[in-house]
């Protein structure tokens, strides 16, 4: 059995182990698919457009939008991920800059036309953090240009769907969570253990902090950002209470 403990940021280490596979199923080819659609189309992104996915995976939208003929910049905490979009950009040529790096230490080093922030990644943060990031966001935007982020840990989708305890099998995996919701600051607390088909153990521990939408919009306007609309599907349904995902458009001011 392995546990990875942290005195630091505790999802920095969730996705080392079995999870790094597990997450590439966990996400159907088909949501990834109108993600990118809907950024192109309502981003207008073309050709040679600057796009920079922060802790990017394994380089799901990354690559797409590299495919699409956009300058892309991607990030990751996980050396594992990194190398697997460095594979695929050798392979195929991609115009897509890679690189590992704690997000909260990065400094992105070019001006963006679009910033994404997908998979509930922004939610690994607490209040303080959150806002040191977006505003990091904010400066490598021009005025006019957008943020976007992908979350399902708002208050109003969280409090509905809550479950403390769950199972499920993905693929060779079975998961099971034992988690509890939080306050001071509000977070749900995740233990995970993931058995393999051997019928090995890994033990991970996992913080998502939940923000209200309003609480969200704050932090956001703080960073230099107006929300712009936030969506449950993206480009055709706005988001309403209790929906399983949101997506945020903010732009900066």
């Amino acid at each position: 059995m392995t546990v990875h403990t942290s005195t630091d940021n505790v999802n920095s280490f969730f996705f080392d182990g079995h999870y790094k596979e597990a997450w590439r199923s966990l996400i159907p080819e088909e949501l990834t698919k109108r993600e990118l659609d809907f950024m192109i189309q309502y981003f207008s992104l073309v050709p040679g457009k600057k796009v920079l996915d922060i802790m990017c995976g394994y380089g799901r939208h990354a690559v797409g939008l590299a495919r699409k003929g956009l300058d892309v910049t991607a990030v990751d905490n996980l050396s594992d991920y990194i190398n697997d979009i460095q594979q695929t950009v050798n392979e195929e040529n991609l115009s897509l800059t890679y690189l590992q790096s704690d997000i909260l230490a990065y400094t992105p080093a070019d001006k963006y036309d679009l910033v994404i922030c997908m998979g509930n990644s922004i939610n690994f943060f607490d209040e303080k953090d959150s806002i040191k990031l977006m505003t990091t966001i904010s400066n490598s935007l021009n005025k006019g240009s957008h943020f976007l982020i992908n979350t399902w840990s708002l208050a109003e989708i969280v409090i509905k769907n809550f479950e403390s305890k769950s199972w499920s099998y993905d693929g060779e995996y079975k998961m099971l969570s034992d988690s509890q919701y939080l306050f001071n600051p509000t977070r749900v607390e995740t233990e995970y253990i993931m058995i393999d088909k051997n019928g090995q153990e890994e033990v991970k521990q996992a913080v998502d902090y939940i923000f209200s939408y309003a609480e969200m919009q704050r932090m956001l306007e703080t960073a230099g950002f107006n929300v712009k609309e936030v969506f449950s599907i993206p480009g055709k349904k706005k988001f309403t209470l209790g929906e399983p995902r949101a997506y945020i458009v903010a732009e900066k001011k």
